[in-house]
């Protein structure tokens, strides 16, 4: 059977989905689901690790994600469905790949609409110091579960605004930043100086430069989403790749320099994650209310963020369910044509967000990001193995002319896969992410127990069907 023809078996299990994102929206709901807590927040963490040398840091975590989706465009153009990795790593694979890659993927989204909405409780701290963080948790979690259980259309509508919020104010935080960098006199503390002044541009060694790279890639998370929301896009073969390339050029174009103007304003010693930089650049600069605007735009953007991860979570649980290898009832549409109970049971992240919240609050946001970041690490190194497979088998079978290539395959598909796993491999000796590993090899062995389980249990099933046909033909006769 051709690579199309076992392609289109899971296109035909997951219909159902509207169809009606556009070009706009599939981009923004990239950039949204990327420019939101490891921009506005996490930026003061990784700052705190390599200081001013972050934004070395941040510029290898661009290229790995440049490299990961050249290879994740040209498998979403040959092959638009919501199952997305996860089906090419269960055609193109073995089925144990697509189904690790996609419950792996699935859960790092849950515990990553955690760490938003952990985000979302330090930011509103600011306006409302003395409310318990839990009431802001519930509330914005139930506004956000309602967009996500209407249509996609109000989903994709929510979002655009969301995230054009954020870029507006990214490009005004850019234009300010330039010019209070070049009005400033000799005598202020702004300027290039502040990259070797307090340790030099490497404080902390190369090393703390290599360890917050593992920072960037968490918040150049969720790119990805563009191949997963493809399946519900209205000409995914034209609005994926002008998505992604767009996705791409301003998801580093803003994190890059961004991150630059604010290391010359901000003294990188002065980086945390009790507040965003964002807001200490505004508190700096003396602006009367800007402060409060800029948390405004970063609440927005954890929302943003939050919002793009469940409906992606709930993508990931439906294509599951509808492969068969999660109960049927997650793989229902409701009358919207929306998967709402796949939307439920994707909102653990929630209570694992609130119980950390609660006990830990001062551990809680790094705790989410390494349970977060296994599952996605892994979900985007298979990326890079399914793309060897995926083109190797595409060549054989002399398929259609791919209207998306990869450049440079399999050298940068190899050097992607090399550098990403290089930097997870790294965090073992971090004590800040170690918890990465020691949670995501367990997590891997766990996965393949249930994957086993369930392919016992599964042909077992087929046995008796088949077994029962077979009777029921010799009654018959």
């Amino acid at each position: 059977m051709s690579q199309d023809n076992r392609l289109q078996d899971i296109v035909e299990r997951e219909k159902g989905l509207s169809q009606s994102l556009t070009t706009r929206q599939l981009t923004m709901i990239a950039i949204g689901g990327a420019i939101g807590t490891g921009l506005f927040l996490g930026s003061g963490l990784a700052i705190g690790l390599a200081g001013p040398s972050v934004i070395i840091s941040y510029a290898i975590g661009a290229l790995i994600a440049l490299l990961l989706m050249g290879c994740l465009a040209e498998m979403t153009v040959a092959h638009p469905v919501t199952g997305s990795f996860g089906a090419y790593a269960e055609k193109y694979i073995n089925p144990w790949a697509g189904f690790s890659v996609r419950y792996s993927y699935w859960f790092s989204l849950v515990c990553a609409i955690g760490t938003e909405v952990t985000a979302v409780a330090v930011y509103m701290k600011y306006w409302f110091p003395t409310v318990p963080a839990i009431v802001w948790i519930i509330l914005f979690a139930a506004v956000l579960m309602y967009v996500n259980a209407t249509t996609v259309k109000l989903f994709g509508a929510v979002e655009y605004w969301f995230s054009l919020i954020k870029v507006a104010a990214i490009v005004g935080f850019i234009i300010l930043a330039v010019y209070v960098i070049v009005g400033a006199d000799s005598g202020a503390a702004i300027g290039t100086q502040n990259y070797t002044n307090d340790g030099g541009f490497f404080p902390n060694g190369v090393w703390g430069m290599w360890i917050a790279i593992f920072v960037s890639l968490f918040s150049y998370l969720s790119i990805e989403m563009i191949a997963v929301s493809a399946g519900e896009a209205k000409d995914p073969e034209k609005a994926v790749p002008i998505a992604l390339r767009s996705a791409v050029v301003r998801l580093v174009l803003f994190y890059l320099l961004t991150l630059s103007l604010m290391l010359m304003i901000v003294p990188w010693g002065m980086a945390g994650i009790d507040k965003s930089p964002f807001v200490k650049v505004m508190e700096i600069m003396n602006i009367p209310g800007a402060a409060a605007i800029m948390n405004f735009v970063v609440l927005v953007a954890a929302l943003s963020a939050m919002n793009s991860q469940l409906y992606i979570s709930t993508r990931m649980m439906f294509s599951l369910s509808r492969g068969g290898y999660a109960p049927k009832v997650l793989g229902k549409l409701n009358s919207k044509n929306v998967p709402s109970v796949a939307l439920f049971a994707s909102v653990i992240g929630i209570a694992i967000a609130t119980i950390f919240t609660v006990v830990r609050p001062d551990a809680a946001f790094a705790t989410m990001i390494s349970l977060s970041s296994f599952g996605a690490m892994f979900a985007w190194f298979m990326i890079f193995i399914t793309h060897l497979f995926f083109r190797k088998k595409w060549n054989e079978t002399n398929g259609r002319k791919l209207p998306v290539r990869m450049i440079g395959y399999p050298y940068l598909t190899i050097f992607g896969a090399v550098l990403l796993t290089s930097v997870v491999l790294s965090t073992w000796f971090s004590p800040d992410f170690k918890a990465t590993l020691t949670l995501g090899f367990p997590w891997l062995i766990f996965i393949t127990v249930c994957y086993f389980l369930w392919k016992k249990a599964n042909t077992k099933s087929s046995v008796i069907v088949e077994d029962t046909t077979e009777s029921s033909g010799s009654g018959i006769i």
